[in-house]
């Protein structure tokens, strides 16, 4: 049986994606091993360093913590970055993962195969950080309504993905309806483009992560 291209490592050949793993690798260098908080995936957590700064401002620069968010990045290139080095040698006491919503914009691939890179990814950190709590988040609303195929997509993943939480050492954490109307309707106000979130939204989700901690 193929494997899903989301569960195969591949790092991605851009320049700047190149030169932003050069540059994370020696920010962690610069932090030591021993962090509070790493985020780990797509442009959603790249974007703590745009739309995000003013939150991480206030609730993450007086930790250590380290972004490790690379806009555009599916399943598989987050795996590949994990599978070399960024990851390693690293203790965190927390680690929040966002990843996902790529493999169903860019390929369209089907929840179960978004599912499958997920939990690659999530034994990839259990074997790498085993004193670390994992925080799974709940992919993002992507599209206007439930109805559209890519917020089914996506809902549909986030019921496959909750399996792999245990509250032992993957814990669940769905924010969604901070972001939607109380008819499930996703607003330009919250997301420009119905996928990446505005700045206000940063610091609900600074807000629910400074709860579990």
């Amino acid at each position: 049986m193929t494997k899903p291209l989301s569960v195969i490592p591949t790092q991605r050949s851009e320049d700047w994606w190149q030169q932003r793993h050069q540059q994370k690798l020696d920010e962690r260098l610069s932090l030591g091993s021993k962090l509070d908080i790493v985020f780990l995936g797509d442009s959603i957590t790249h974007a703590w360093e745009a739309e995000g700064v003013a939150a991480w401002q206030h609730y993450y620069a007086h930790q250590k913590t380290l972004n490790l968010g690379f806009a555009g990045d599916r399943t598989e290139h987050l795996l590949w970055r994990i599978q070399n080095v960024v990851i390693d040698g690293l203790c965190p006491k927390m680690l929040v993962l966002l990843i996902g919503t790529n493999n169903a914009g860019h390929r369209h691939d089907l929840p179960e195969e978004i599912a499958a890179g997920v939990k690659q990814i999530i034994e990839e950190l259990k074997k790498r950080l085993t004193d670390t709590k994992i925080v799974l988040m709940a992919i993002f609303p992507r599209s206007r309504n439930n109805k559209k195929p890519m917020r089914k997509r996506v809902d549909l993943t986030n019921q496959l993905i909750k399996q792999y939480t245990d509250t032992e050492w993957v814990f669940w954490l769905d924010i969604n309806h901070y972001f939607l109307t109380k008819e499930d309707v996703l607003l330009e106000s919250v997301m420009p483009d119905l996928l990446h979130l505005n700045a206000a939204q940063y610091w609900i989700w600074a807000l629910q992560i400074k709860l579990i901690q």
